[in-house]
């Protein structure tokens, strides 16, 4: 604060905006202008996106403009995008399960796996018994299917996904993002 103070004194501003830090910052930031002599009509405590105006003699708040956050990705900045954004929330909370099977080209018969490897759900190592029983939910899922005569692998994955999030969630409360890839043998 004493530096704040050193630096009103020294710049002597007619006008006072601060501009760094939290809301709640900003304001304890104006007061303190106050009490070093600028005029509470020349202090603005301005939000995202207002519009402040001045002239020589006074200062006023204008309209609004677009304004956010700018959000860097990698190398591109811009934009992310809510569902990336939503799923990497998602991602950071309840972590993934990747489930991996081969069916036979033409009769889509089961070939090898079902495999699920984990990450940010489960330590796999001490949740042996989740993840066998994991793995025989969804071999039930895709021999359901199968029976069924389903062969669209869009569907078999969506029934994969609907039958092991059940389990997970009955199993554990939680809901880590399942992604099922099937390869063709």
């Amino acid at each position: 604060q004493e530096e704040l103070k050193m630096m009103i004194n020294l710049v002597r501003p007619k006008f006072f905006v601060p501009v760094h830090g939290e809301y709640r910052h900003l304001v304890k930031h104006a007061k303190l202008a106050e009490t070093m002599g600028i005029p509470g009509e020349n202090v603005f405590v301005a939000e995202n996106g207002q519009v402040l105006e001045f002239t020589k003699d006074k200062g006023t708040v204008g309209g609004r403009v677009t304004a956010g956050r700018i959000l860097i990705d990698g190398l591109g900045v811009g934009d992310v995008g809510n569902i990336v954004l939503r799923d990497r929330q998602h991602l950071a909370e309840n972590g993934i399960m990747i489930v991996v099977l081969a069916l036979e080209k033409g009769s889509n018969q089961l070939m090898a796996g079902p495999e699920i490897i984990s990450r940010g759900f489960v330590y796999v190592r001490e949740s042996d018994e989740l993840m066998d029983e994991a793995q025989q939910v969804v071999y039930g899922a895709v021999e359901k299917c199968l029976d069924k005569g389903i062969s669209d692998w869009g569907r078999i994955k969506n029934c994969i996904r609907d039958e092991l999030a059940d389990f997970i969630w009955k199993r554990t409360k939680r809901s880590p993002m399942i992604m099922p890839i099937i390869m063709e043998i």
